[in-house]
């Protein structure tokens, strides 16, 4: 059991690893003002938004159990500080999990 755990790591690090570095190698040749450049742009925007949107619509687990009104307002709060923070994300995502929890202890 333990060598195909090994096995497994090994193979999926593997294929992590091998991506990446194709990509630097590749990134060279690829120009930012590019069509093909601004097309993985904006599928990957579009990626995040609809993964996003399916977690505030649809979430599954402990996140279920919260009420959509709680989930509405940090999300309204975390977009405002993302803002007051010059477009930092690490204020919004940390302050983010503290007001949903606080929120849903004591309004849930």
């Amino acid at each position: 059991m333990t060598s195909n755990i090994v096995l497994i790591i090994f193979i999926t690090s593997l294929a992590t690893y091998l991506s990446r570095f194709l990509g630097v190698v590749s990134s060279e040749k690829i120009k930012e003002n590019s069509k093909l450049f601004k097309w993985f742009n904006c599928l990957a925007y579009s990626t995040l938004a609809a993964l996003i949107a399916r977690i505030i619509f649809f979430p599954s687990g402990a996140l279920s159990e919260t009420d959509y009104l709680i989930r509405f307002i940090v999300i309204f709060i975390s977009i405002l500080i993302f803002y007051f923070t010059k477009k930092n994300l690490v204020y919004p995502t940390i302050l983010s999990a503290i007001m949903l929890s606080l929120l849903n202890s004591f309004l849930g």
